[in-house]
C-alpha cells in the first residue's frame, strides 16, 4: 500500500504532539503486536526530539515496549473515535489482535519497523525507548527519542497544523473520559500585540 504521508523534519516532530491529542501507542516484539490509546503524551526535548507517554506498567503494550525498546505514537483523527475508544478499553494480551479487531491496517515504520497507522490518522512518530530504570520501575511514564515522523499533508504541512472545515475527519481527538472526546478544529490565529 503506497503511503500518501510525507516525512516530517525531525525539528518539527514535537509539533505533531504539542497540542495534546489522544495518541495510539503501537508496539511489537517477537511476532506479537499491540495498540492502545493514551491521553497523556507530550514532547519533552527539541534536539534530538524526545517525547514522553504514560503507559501503565501492567499493560501488554508496556510489556512489548520494554522488550523491544521502541514504541510508535499515532495521532488519530475524529473518524477513528470508535476505534480509539475500543483499543483503549480492552487488553491485547488475550484474544484477537486489536489492529484486526478494530479494522486498523498498520504499516511498518521506516526506521524501527514498528506498526504505524495512516488510514484515519493525522501523523505518527517512531520512537526508540530511552532507558530510565528508576522511572520505569516507579512510574508509568516512558521516554522516547523520535527517530522518524510523518504526517498527512492535508492537516500538517510545512511544520504546522492546518485544521479547517475541509478536513474534519482528520481533526485530532482530545480525551475527556468515559469514551467522550473533544475534537480540535476551530483555529484562532493570534496577532502580535504592540
Amino acid at each position: 500500500m503506497a503511503s500518501h504521508f510525507r516525512p516530517v523534519a525531525l525539528e518539527h516532530a514535537s509539533r505533531l504532539l504539542n497540542h495534546g491529542p489522544t495518541v495510539l501507542v503501537t508496539s511489537a516484539h517477537d511476532g506479537r503486536r499491540n495498540v492502545m490509546a493514551a491521553a497523556w503524551s507530550m514532547p519533552v526535548e527539541f534536539t534530538p526530539p524526545r517525547v514522553a507517554v504514560v503507559i501503565d506498567k501492567r499493560t501488554f503494550t508496556r510489556e512489548l515496549v520494554m522488550a523491544s525498546g521502541a514504541f510508535g505514537l499515532c495521532v488519530p483523527g475524529a473518524a477513528l473515535a470508535d476505534a480509539t475508544y475500543g483499543v483503549g478499553s480492552v487488553s491485547g494480551r488475550e484474544g484477537p489482535d486489536k489492529f484486526s479487531r478494530h479494522g486498523l491496517r498498520p504499516q511498518a515504520g521506516p526506521v524501527l519497523g514498528l506498526p504505524v497507522l495512516e488510514d484515519g490518522c493525522c501523523a505518527w512518530v517512531e520512537c526508540r525507548l530511552i532507558p530510565e530504570r528508576h522511572t520505569e520501575e516507579a512510574y508509568d511514564t516512558c521516554f522516547g527519542e523520535v527517530v522518524a515522523a510523518a504526517a498527512d499533508p492535508r492537516v500538517f504541512d510545512g511544520g504546522r497544523w492546518r485544521l479547517h472545515d475541509g478536513n474534519p475527519a482528520l481533526h485530532t481527538l482530545h480525551h475527556l473520559g468515559a469514551g467522550a472526546f473533544a475534537v480540535a478544529g476551530k483555529v484562532v490565529q493570534a496577532r502580535m500585540l504592540r
